[in-house]
């Protein structure tokens, strides 16, 4: 557990990581979304699609967000929670290219070699007002 107690330092590491990921510097790199990465990551997208760790890596370069002249994610309202040692958990919104999306992270740290790496990852549409 963190030093300060209640899991503060972890939390604002994951978001740390978790901006990263959104970042088109680490979608467009194949070797950089690795490292951010748990190796048994799984995420159900917008869309629905059910992603593993391998269609993700294999398909970010070429998503929406990746690249440095097209639309980028903005993140919000972004707050996170130690559930245990070594997971923690994200709730925020995302607005990319006019669609807005809430979604949830669990992120977990193996050891301290690896640091903090997405396991899973879930986001829903918000329809428009």
């Amino acid at each position: 557990m963190d030093s300060d107690g209640d899991g503060e330092s972890s939390v604002a590491e994951v978001i740390e990581r978790e901006l990263l990921l959104l970042s088109p510097a680490v979608r467009s790199s194949r070797a950089l979304t690795e490292q951010l990465l748990d190796p048994e990551f799984v995420e159900v997208g917008a869309s629905g699609r059910r992603w593993d760790r391998e269609s993700m890596l294999s398909g970010m370069p070429v998503m929406q967000g990746a690249a440095d002249d097209g639309p980028r994610y903005e993140a919000g309202e972004m707050t996170g929670a130690l559930l245990a040692p070594g997971i923690v958990h994200l709730t925020f919104e995302t607005v990319l290219d006019g669609r807005r999306a809430r979604r949830s992270s669990i992120w977990r740290k193996l050891d301290d070699a690896t640091g903090w790496r997405m396991y899973y990852h879930h986001a829903t549409p918000v329809p428009e007002a």
